[in-house]
């Protein structure tokens, strides 16, 4: 048997997820859109006075990424995009930046484009 090709997640290209809308706050900070739906959320609106819908702030090299996210790069790119424009303050440079762009995904804020 043949072994699978692994995916290389630097190939991969990160777009934002259209069911999720985003804006600039005053600040300059991206901020996303999060509905809290649910009935533990609808027990902590009613009880706890929680709001019915939170914003997300991206802050510093978070939204520098976010706004790299253009469903045309790869990580490999918005990486070096992100070295040149933090150098040192960036490293280490590719574990954070997956990191966050995986975080990004599990909250469902990004898909991948390429992946299948």
């Amino acid at each position: 048997m043949a072994k699978k090709k692994a995916d290389n997640f630097l190939d991969y290209i990160p777009k934002h997820n259209s069911l999720y809308e985003y804006r600039t706050n005053e600040n300059g900070l991206i901020e996303v859109k999060i509905v809290n739906k649910g009935l533990f959320n609808r027990i902590a609106q009613i009880f706890f006075k929680r709001p019915k819908v939170s914003w997300i702030e991206l802050p510093g090299m978070g939204t520098f990424i976010w706004n790299q996210i253009d469903g045309k790069r790869t990580v490999y790119e918005i990486g070096q995009l992100l070295k040149n424009e933090y150098g040192q303050e960036a490293e280490p440079l590719y574990e954070r930046l997956c990191t966050f762009i995986k975080s990004l995904h599990n909250s469902c804020f990004i898909v991948y484009e390429n992946k299948k």
